[in-house]
């Protein structure tokens, strides 16, 4: 008999494979990313076409295939479904499906990137969050967990700026989303941001390239 064994993730990738199942790739906190087939998912009716969806949050009992997983049952705790009715959100959302698809390894505990992936889909959901700000907190933050050098902004910016940084910087990810800025605080927070993403991240994500094509019609 088969082992099963159950993961606590999130969907970053769901796709169409062959006539009825899906392909995902998961973000987990005991084995990292992870590939699983969901057989029959895009059957009407069946059991796992929720739990298929991208953004599903919860525990994953899954099984090994000859290359990949394949996905027997769920238990969905979030489905965000906040962010399929605001299309700037769901834009946000989706980068960082992106960002920690790109990030994440193989056989690697990724407790705190799948903490941080979490409560910054939950930040998107609160009005009183400036998505511009949240972004910029999880690009941040991503780059600490990984390892980058940004213990201080790459550019002299105001006393606010810096303690907004270095409140990023060594904050649990739990507690990331308890600030707002004013805009040229916040302004001073995403050239500096920005600065350190070019210098650490060396690849193009098309999700934010729709992104900042969405954010022109934004603030048009």
């Amino acid at each position: 008999m088969r082992e099963t064994v159950t993961l606590t993730g999130i969907v970053l990738i769901s796709a169409p494979s062959g006539e009825y199942d899906r392909r995902l790739v998961l973000l987990t906190k005991e084995r990292g990313k992870v590939t699983a087939f969901a057989h029959g998912a895009r059957k009407p009716g069946n059991p796992l076409m929720a739990a298929s969806r991208t953004f599903s949050f919860g525990s994953f009992s899954l099984y090994e295939g000859r290359s990949a997983y394949n996905l027997q049952s769920a238990q969905i705790s979030n489905y965000f479904d906040e962010l399929s009715t605001d299309m700037e959100a769901a834009c946000y959302g989706s980068y960082f499906l992106e960002a920690a698809s790109y990030y994440a390894q193989e056989n690697m505990d990724e407790t705190e990137l799948l903490k941080l992936l979490y409560q910054s889909l939950r930040a998107l959901t609160k009005p009183a969050l400036p998505n511009r700000l949240v972004r910029r907190v999880f690009e941040l933050k991503a780059m600490v967990i990984e390892g980058e050098y940004t213990e201080k902004p790459p550019m002299a910016v105001s006393e606010s700026c810096t303690y907004a940084w270095e409140y990023v910087v060594y904050s649990p990810s739990q507690s990331l989303y308890n600030f707002t800025l004013k805009e040229e605080v916040l302004l001073e927070f995403e050239r500096a941001v920005e600065s350190s993403r070019r210098r650490f991240v060396r690849h193009e994500f098309r999700s934010l390239e729709i992104l900042e094509m969405m954010a022109v019609t934004f603030t048009a």
